[in-house]
């Protein structure tokens, strides 16, 4: 599945002072690696978002989230994110927060 590259941009624009970052294709799209460990993507036209346990139920409440489900199960702390809910920087900004905050508790892998 192709991914959409104009939301790849976004996302590299706004985790570019991410230390340890890396860039990896998976999953027919694209993730960003924080120390090895998994915080964002994009598969499509949706952002993939790892998310603390703590704050799932709250993040997956937000407009066109939803828990990922790639297998006909969801995925544990793995929430898939439509384009209405990371419409605007603002909006993509605090996906990305919200994973940074729990990866960056990760130990490296």
């Amino acid at each position: 599945m192709a991914y959409n590259e104009e939301t790849l941009a976004r996302i590299r624009d706004q985790m570019a002072a991410v230390p340890a970052l890396k860039e990896k294709k998976m999953f027919g799209g694209v993730a960003f690696l924080v120390h090895g460990n998994m915080s964002v993507g994009i598969n499509g036209d949706d952002l993939m978002v790892r998310a603390s346990p703590d704050d799932f139920d709250d993040l997956v409440a937000r407009p066109g989230a939803r828990p990922m489900d790639f297998t006909g199960r969801p995925m544990k702390g793995w929430i898939t994110v439509e384009p209405l809910g990371f419409a605007d920087d603002q909006a993509l900004a605090g996906w990305i927060d919200a994973s940074l905050e729990y990866v960056l508790t990760l130990p490296p892998k």
